[in-house]
């Protein structure tokens, strides 16, 4: 069994934070197996897991793109799934009038990448009296979280997280800039790093490449870094992932790779080092 994670203390510093799961609900089947093996490799390294899948992906390359079951549908599954598992649950919403129905079946919202910046979205997800979890745009520096972090509290959310997923720098290819994981810390709100969206490799074609070897580097720097959580996804066969099949990790590598953070997350806390120091 994984870790407990309270979410009504959200925004208090805790345990590092597993945040993973399918990129896009798949089968009943195929969900409870990604589940019930995160469990257990969580349960393995002593952190606390947040189940995440989504409903729709309102953002695929092409139109032609698996889209995921749809609100009604996909938030009965999310019910479904917090019951059967026992853990949190956290999906992403994209437009404002889906943050009340997302609330009844999790609990975390999710606020995607490209979408940081869009007030009725935030200020709707935050209506809803859920943490909100938002990612940072890859066309936006650290500093301009502050206005994501602002809208949020004006219109009511009282537990908020930040997540970094990399941003476009020259040579197709999403960049991390571990200095700038410095300035969102130091926004003062908790920090998740989504190790396997920053593998992707923007092109030009129907779908993003990706160079999921990485993510396991990355994610270990993240944590040596001093983040909160860690957001990856995975699946049993990546190649047959409905979505992000270049970057998703297979199911089998998330114990390894959670048994490598939690170790570093251990020996940063041990060094009292767990946040950045200021000059």
């Amino acid at each position: 069994m994984a870790a407990p994670v309270e979410l009504s203390a959200f925004g208090a510093r805790g345990p590092l934070v597993v945040v993973a799961g399918p990129c896009l609900l798949e089968s009943d089947e195929t969900n409870m197996r990604i589940g019930v093996g995160l469990i257990e490799a969580c349960g393995a390294a002593g952190l606390p897991l947040v189940f995440k899948a989504s409903f729709d992906k309102a953002n695929r390359s092409s139109v032609r793109s698996a889209r995921g079951p749809g609100l009604e549908r996909g938030c009965d599954m999310l019910a479904a799934l917090r019951e059967r598992l026992g853990v949190p649950v956290t999906t992403d919403i994209h437009e404002p009038h889906q943050a009340e129905r997302a609330a009844q079946a999790v609990d975390l919202l999710q606020i995607p990448a490209f979408l940081a910046r869009q007030t009725d979205l935030l200020s709707a997800a935050a209506r809803t009296g859920l943490p909100v979890n938002v990612k940072k745009g890859q066309f936006m520096a650290p500093s301009e979280m502050r206005g994501a972090i602002a809208k949020l509290r004006e219109s009511g959310c009282t537990r908020m997280m930040v997540t970094e997923r990399g941003t476009f720098f020259g040579y197709h290819r999403l960049v991390n800039d571990f200095a700038g994981i410095g300035d969102l810390i130091e926004l003062g709100v908790p920090v998740c790093f989504d190790a396997t969206h920053s593998t992707q490799l923007p092109g030009e074609g129907s779908t993003s490449g990706g160079r999921p070897e990485r993510a396991a580097l990355l994610a270990r720097a993240a944590v040596a870094a001093g983040v909160d959580a860690v957001f990856l996804e995975c699946h049993p066969n990546p190649s047959d992932a409905l979505s992000d099949a270049s970057t998703v990790q297979p199911l089998a590598a998330v114990a390894p790779l959670l048994a490598e953070i939690s170790a570093v997350r251990a020996a940063l806390c041990a060094s009292g080092a767990s946040r950045i120091r200021r000059a």
